[in-house]
């Protein structure tokens, strides 16, 4: 072997320990550090599960058992003011985190395709959808109303003594006790509000969920954790409110408590599953997501300002008292500012 063929082996002995070293991505700290990302995140996950199950049981149940807190009770002023903070929470969330959110997902880089990219969708989907909203709830109303007025002259037709329509519908009413002086009319059409209002909540709460779920930045998960955890707690008081003035039977609050406070965790538990597979900048996922937030915020905004805000404020107990008007002014501030605060976060 000559010098130089010497030198050329000498020099490849000494450099190829280097190079095993270079392409090997088996360092046992490196794959230590990734294990425990992972388990960090997991656990993150799935206290965020406990958690936000937890605070949305607690903050729906609050007002819907009013009985056993007679301040919290419909009937009481103070539940006027509770309901303008849940509302004021409500209305933020559609405006401050879902609208946006929805925007964001739409107009993606990611997505400048046609027709994304030539029309502002999210805008006109919650357009479309509180338009839906507002047809619902006046078809809802009519259909129940409707069905109750037939009932009563069912039932005043088998009496000895014929009554008429206008009759039997006042003597139904005049037999029931009233809800703050309010009409059966619109005991039924609190029924409806409350069911709107939880389909809308329900859309948007499986879609931060699924968000939380699938992510893979720590400090993302962290910052959802806290801010969702407020954020159910607050909207479920909203809701409750809503179901307290309906005054469903036992069975119908206890359904609809559990989809409100499941919702959001089994969004959570479905992006766990989907964590490999999912990729937030997929052109489909970007368009499932806007869509649905858009579809959501619009069901939001007029919920909170149609038949939440704008039914109470209205309210002959709600004009007629001063102090009550500022109350609700202040809370409802208080309540929408408080979750626009949360948005810094999530």
């Amino acid at each position: 072997m000559g010098k130089f063929e010497k030198m050329i082996f000498w020099y490849i002995l000494l450099l190829f320990p280097s190079i095993v070293l270079g392409k090997c991505t088996c360092d046992p700290d490196n794959v230590h550090e990734k294990k425990t990302k992972t388990k960090t995140v997991l656990y993150y996950k799935v206290g965020a599960i406990a958690s936000i199950l937890v605070a949305s049981a607690i903050g729906v149940c609050i007002p819907v058992f009013g009985k056993a807190i007679p301040a919290l009770s419909p009937e009481r002023n103070f539940f006027f003011i509770i309901k303008a903070f849940a509302a004021g929470v409500i209305l933020s969330t559609g405006f401050i985190h879902v609208l946006p959110d929805a925007f964001d997902k739409l107009a993606s880089p990611y997505l400048k395709v046609p027709p994304w990219k030539d029309f502002p969708f999210s805008g006109f989907i919650a357009m479309v959808s509180a338009i839906a909203t507002l047809m619902v709830d006046t078809y809802a109303t009519s259909y129940y109303n409707n069905k109750k007025l037939k009932s009563e002259v069912v039932v005043q037709s088998g009496d000895e003594e014929p009554v008429t329509h206008t009759q039997s519908h006042v003597h139904a009413h005049s037999s029931v006790p009233m809800m703050m002086g309010d009409s059966i009319s619109e005991l039924l059409r609190y029924r409806v509000i409350s069911q709107v209002l939880e389909v809308g909540i329900i859309v948007h709460s499986v879609i931060i969920g699924i968000a939380l779920g699938a992510s893979g930045n720590l400090k993302t998960i962290r910052t959802l954790f806290v801010a969702l955890t407020f954020h159910q707690f607050f909207e479920g008081m909203g809701l409750g409110g809503s179901i307290a003035q309906a005054k469903f039977k036992s069975r119908a609050v206890t359904i609809m408590a559990l989809f409100f406070s499941l919702t959001t965790p089994i969004g959570i538990a479905i992006g766990l599953v989907i964590t490999k597979g999912y990729d937030e900048n997929d052109r489909k996922a970007l368009i499932v997501e806007g869509i649905f937030n858009s579809a959501s915020a619009g069901i939001l905004i007029y919920m909170s300002l149609v038949d939440l805000l704008a039914a109470d404020f209205m309210h002959p107990r709600m004009q007629g008292n001063g102090e009550l008007q500022l109350g609700a002014n202040i809370s409802l501030l208080l309540g929408a500012g408080l979750m626009s605060v949360i948005a810094l976060w999530a």
